[in-house]
């Protein structure tokens, strides 16, 4: 029905005719000329109706926003004084010599092009809408280039493209999984997968050396900005490799990524140690264009006189760590206030600061309500610190998780809020995590998953399992986890104790990973791999605040479809054909 797409035009075309299809984006009537910008996924073109085309004119001039045209015209220069240099097809137009309506539309919910205006439960209710703002087109084409690049630079290093199941058993991953009643077998269930972990190791002992695929994964839990029930996996899987055959694979496909999509070269990808990372920058994710670091105070505090720093300087857990930010001396006290509630967030219980105006001036160029229980120590601090006038120092006192999680968090929203960043983009490789970190109840719990290869040997692990380091690595980008992966363990001896080191005993592990404690009995090469979360690398080379913006058809906070309804009721036959009774509400709420 078309010759070319609206934004394809230029003035090569001059003269030529063409066929174009799409919406009317906009129509302005002057003096008697129709003018109707045309959308479709390529761009816009100006079309021009002139009254000495009367069919074509009165079809234009009943047309509205969003009506479904396919027009045919000849290619011109725009006149003097009317061309737009920053549009793509602002040098020409079209002047229409017929016009077809070939849909109507009602009155679009909101206005294409005041979407700002507009609430995101609208957005994602008229999703269909939404997506026919250039805007978003922009980033689903970004995000169809993105998996090409990465499609076509694997299978270049030999990696096949090989589906994994979508109903499988539920496994112990770290998440609540999506469950799916089986009508064939009464009272039993599938699991949708939170990943392909255990059937892309699988395919490694069946001697599939090199895998990839972009999978469906669907994780049951609370939703935040770069989280969704369902989310897309660019999975990688290999065997006779150790970690820095994976990572050079990998960083050379960002690399290239970035290179062909953006045509940004990526600077060095710097190695840190998980400990390093947290002790620094109080995340295993560090956004490295962020100049600011914690720095431990922990000695210095454990004999003062304020219970706040000196009860966690003398708890073997505790931590008390200092974050200074040069120039933070003007913030206000109203901004510390909201700081301060912003901390609570992850447990602190307060934020301590000081401000230091002057000094030379000693205690009294300090500016501070805990100031005057440091005197004897003050001096070392602010040596420590390397603080400077002008500057505010903010300290974070208690168990060292929260201490992290606090002040990490606050220096990411210190570096946002006081345009801090120091470049564009910072990769870096994260190494060297802990194979293991407690639960809510103290017990061990694998910190990636529990295929993960310990760094030690199986007498070593045995003897220590909490001190024991993992083989994994991550990948990060601007403080956000691109992807995460490991050698994984292909001794049958080493999985089982891996299993014991997490109370899951014989019995469990047969139960749960029978089959794959058989398949690694019978011949499992060395193997590793990483998984990247794909919508996050979008959001992140679109520069997207959220996931959903980088989905077509994405889930509220709730994990609701707006625009379908789902999740949804159905019917009581269903219901039995699957074996499920459900309670009564008011039985649910007594």
């Amino acid at each position: 029905m078309r010759s070319h797409y609206c934004g394809e035009l230029n003035d090569t075309f001059v003269d030529h005719e063409v066929t174009l299809c799409g919406w009317v984006h906009r129509r302005r009537d002057h003096g008697g000329v129709i003018f109707l910008d045309m959308r479709d996924r390529e761009g816009i073109a100006q079309v021009v109706v002139d009254p000495d085309t009367p069919d074509a004119f009165a079809r234009a001039d009943n047309a509205r926003s969003e009506y479904v045209l396919r027009i045919r015209g000849r290619v011109r220069m725009r006149p003097e004084g009317t061309r737009n240099p920053n549009m793509a097809t602002g040098l020409i137009e079209v002047l229409a010599l017929e016009v077809e309506v070939l849909n109507t539309s009602v009155t679009p919910p909101f206005q294409l092009d005041e979407h700002g205006k507009v609430g995101e439960d609208v957005r994602l209710r008229y999703r269909y809408i939404d997506l026919r703002r250039p805007e978003m087109i922009e980033r689903l084409q970004l995000r169809s280039r993105i998996t090409h690049s990465v499609r076509a630079y694997l299978e270049g290093q030999g990696f096949l493209d090989i589906e994994t199941p979508i109903l499988t058993r539920a496994t112990p991953e770290g998440a609540r999984d999506y469950l799916v009643p089986s009508r064939t077998h009464a009272g039993e269930f599938f699991a949708l997968p939170q990943s392909p972990q255990l059937f892309k190791q699988l395919l490694m002992v069946s001697g599939f050396d090199r895998y990839y695929q972009i999978a469906k994964c669907f994780r049951d839990e609370d939703l935040r900005a770069d989280r969704q029930p369902e989310f897309t996996q660019i999975d990688i899987e290999a065997s006779f490799v150790e970690e820095q055959d994976i990572m050079e694979i990998t960083e050379t496909m960002i690399r290239q990524l970035f290179r062909d999509v953006l045509d940004v070269t990526l600077p060095e990808f710097p190695r840190m140690r998980w400990a390093e990372a947290m002790q620094r920058y109080g995340s295993d994710k560090p956004d490295l264009r962020i100049p600011l670091e914690m720095v431990d105070v922990d000695d210095l505090m454990t004999s003062v006189d304020f219970k706040v720093f000196s009860a966690p300087a003398n708890d073997s857990e505790g931590r008390v760590a200092a974050l200074r930010v040069p120039g933070g001396g003007r913030l206000t006290r109203k901004e510390i206030d909201d700081y301060t509630q912003f901390v609570n967030i992850y447990g602190a219980r307060g934020l301590a600061w000081i401000k230091v105006n002057d000094r030379s001036a000693g205690l009294e160029g300090l500016q501070s309500p805990i100031v005057k229980f440091m005197e004897g120590v003050v001096d070392e601090l602010l040596d420590r610190v390397g603080a400077e006038d002008g500057d505010i120092i903010f300290f974070g006192a208690d168990k060292a998780g929260i201490v992290n999680e606090a002040l990490g968090a606050l220096r990411v929203r210190l570096g946002e809020d006081l345009a801090l960043y120091t470049r564009e983009w910072a990769p870096l490789w994260v190494v060297d995590f802990p194979m293991f970190e407690r639960d809510d109840n103290g017990r061990l719990a694998a910190l990636h998953h529990p295929f993960t290869a310990p760094a030690c040997s199986s007498e070593e692990l045995k003897a220590d399992p909490a001190g024991a380091l993992s083989r994994a690595y991550d990948m990060v980008l601007n403080g956000t986890e691109l992807g995460g992966g490991s050698i994984r363990i292909h001794d049958h001896a080493m999985q089982q104790g891996v299993f014991e080191a997490l109370g899951i005993g014989e019995e469990e592990a047969r139960e749960k990973f029978g089959f794959l404690l058989e398949a690694l009995a019978h011949g499992a090469p060395p193997h590793g791999g990483l998984a990247f979360g794909l919508d996050r690398l979008v959001m992140l080379m679109t520069g997207g605040r959220t996931i959903r913006d980088v989905i077509a058809f994405p889930k509220t906070q709730s994990a609701a479809d707006l625009m379908t309804d789902a999740p949804g009721e159905v019917s009581a036959e269903q219901l039995r054909e699957l074996h499920i009774r459900l309670r009564s509400k008011a039985s649910e709420q007594s």
